[in-house]
């Protein structure tokens, strides 16, 4: 085990990747007991001026390093300075384990021509890497934020998507001012973010931090997150998340959903919160559905130790989710929420219903636990409340404000 590696900190897979990515994230010349291949960009015909389109260079230089003799460690490197890149996708599978250090600023570009893409760096089929080296991804989303508007043609695109991605952890990165989400996580399994730093002014549509969907074994740790919308935002098929010790402020907390707004959506299951502050946030801890027919379950979730200051509306559940308005009032959700903990939330709530739980009349929540919940109301209007429909559970411990289960 490395010098001061945790073993409990990590993902099991994880783990192995940090152990054999070693010799890859040293210095050049670095002496690991295995050769690194170091790719370059800048040997690749990339110019570090702000202007130039560099994707060409980018993607040549990721081929040769992904497809590089099998026993031979390497890295991609990009060094200091701000490297312009259009729309690519770095694509495996790989022959073997591969580092990506970004040292400098990959900035995404302002043409109007890539805002109809979906994405603007994607990995794609990758087994095996390792992003660190304490640079940003810059989306330069201010340029297209007003294009956000529902209606518009263009749908604008994410900044990083990890798409069949698997056993990858993503360490002391900074995406900065995303047109749409910052990271985007669909079909993976064991990914980790940890001390990653996501940046996106409060007013910015859409911009989710880390979205993740159809995944499982992903893990957001020692983290902050200050965008426009949700901090970490849990999809349809998603299972075995873990948050732990993420700063989140200002944006839209962290939501599990819109679920029941497709067919066919998956389960989502085993989450786990914990051990995260929210400041100024519009939600805390949120669990979202559509009042529709389609069927689906979200189940066996905990969210703990959590500490909100001034956030809007600390605990909810929310199964009349219709946030454009014009929904059908006969409608109920057909989600089934259950075995939910909300435990040891603390802090302050800038509205007057701190806790409101809204479950579907067709089906109602089951087994949802409220334990130890301290929420003091900082407005004027009277005492702090909670508000409840259509839930089957419990409470215990200190319950601020009285418990409605």
């Amino acid at each position: 085990m490395l010098m001061g590696m945790d073993s409990s900190s990590c993902l099991p897979k994880i783990c192995w990747l940090l152990l054999a990515a070693v010799a890859v994230a040293l210095p050049d010349g670095g002496h690991s007991g295995t050769q690194v291949k170091v790719f370059d960009v800048r040997k690749f015909g990339a110019i570090a001026d702000g202007k130039t389109d560099n994707s060409k260079a980018f993607l040549n230089a990721w081929n040769q390093a992904c497809q590089y003799k099998k026993g031979v460690r390497r890295r991609l490197y990009v060094p200091l300075g701000t490297y312009v890149v259009w729309p690519v996708a770095f694509k495996g599978p790989c022959t073997g384990p591969l580092t990506v250090t970004v040292k400098g600023v990959v900035q995404a570009p302002v043409d109007k021509s890539t805002f109809s893409l979906d994405h603007w760096i994607t990995f794609q089929h990758v087994s095996g890497m390792l992003i660190n080296g304490g640079g940003t991804f810059d989306g330069q989303g201010a340029a297209a934020w007003p294009y956000n508007e529902c209606g518009c043609k263009y749908p604008l695109p994410t900044s990083v998507r990890f798409n069949f991605v698997n056993n990858t952890s993503i360490r002391k990165i900074s995406s900065v001012n995303s047109k749409h989400f910052h990271f985007n996580v669909f079909a993976s399994n064991d990914l980790e973010f940890r001390g990653v730093r996501i940046i996106a002014p409060d007013e910015s549509p859409n911009t989710d931090g880390i979205h993740i969907g159809d995944s499982s074994r992903i893990r957001v740790a020692d983290s902050v997150i200050s965008t426009g919308d949700d901090c970490v935002s849990v999809g349809p098929g998603s299972k075995d998340i873990d948050i732990v010790g993420v700063h989140c402020g200002p944006g839209h907390g962290f939501s599990v959903g819109s679920l029941g707004k497709y067919p066919n959506e998956a389960d989502v299951t085993r989450l786990s919160v914990r051990h995260c502050t929210m400041v100024g946030t519009q939600n805390g801890v949120r669990i979202k559905t559509w009042a529709s027919p389609l069927k689906s379950k979200a189940y066996n979730f905990s969210f703990h130790d959590i500490t909100m200051t001034n956030v809007l509306s600390p605990i909810i559940i929310d199964q009349e989710y219709c946030p454009r308005g014009g929904c059908s009032k006969e409608l109920a959700s057909n989600v089934q929420i259950k075995d939910v903990l909300f435990s040891k939330i603390q802090g302050t709530s800038a509205s007057q219903v701190a806790v409101n739980l809204i479950c579907s009349p067709s089906f109602p929540c089951k087994n949802i636990n409220l334990d130890n919940i301290n929420l003091a109301y900082t407005g004027s209007k009277g005492n702090v409340k909670s508000f409840c429909a259509h839930v089957i559970g419990g409470s215990r411990g200190v319950q601020k404000p009285p418990s409605c289960i």
